[in-house]
């Protein structure tokens, strides 16, 4: 049992496997065509650009604000209903130049009673309503 060491081939080869890197390339190629299409759409909107403005509270201000029950109170004042609360507004709406009203809505309120007052607000003139928010991280 003889071994021959020296005996070898020492042929070098340089061919390289491309078979793997052609599947990764292909599979790479089909996703690619597969999401473009849904990433781009094809109608063109120029959407309105947002710009989050600190406002300054005036005393002219009216503050409305809706507690987690649905009571309306004009600034500390309870409001009986939207009804009182439309006859009020009127007053507001005649004044020159009409105030901005604020409104302050409960996060854990319905949707109903802000709704009730934002429609008592509308029906009297107001032309400047603003909800008042907490900025996000607090």
């Amino acid at each position: 049992m003889a071994m021959n060491v020296g005996e070898t081939d020492d042929e070098i080869i340089s061919t390289i496997n491309t078979t793997p890197l052609v599947d990764v390339m292909l599979v790479l190629l089909i996703i690619f065509l597969i999401t473009i299409p849904v990433v781009t759409t094809s109608i063109k909107v120029d959407l309105p650009k947002e710009q989050n403005v600190v406002r300054e509270t005036k005393p002219e201000n009216v503050i409305i604000s809706v507690d987690k029950t649905g009571g309306i109170y004009l600034y500390d004042t309870k409001i009986k209903n939207s009804t009182d609360l439309f006859e009020r507004m009127r007053k507001f709406s005649a004044m020159k130049p009409q105030p901005e009203v604020q409104i302050r809505g409960d996060g854990q309120s319905d949707f109903e009673s802000v709704g009730r007052v934002m429609y008592a607000v509308q029906r009297a003139g107001i032309t400047k309503v603003g909800f008042i928010t907490e900025p996000s991280g607090h």
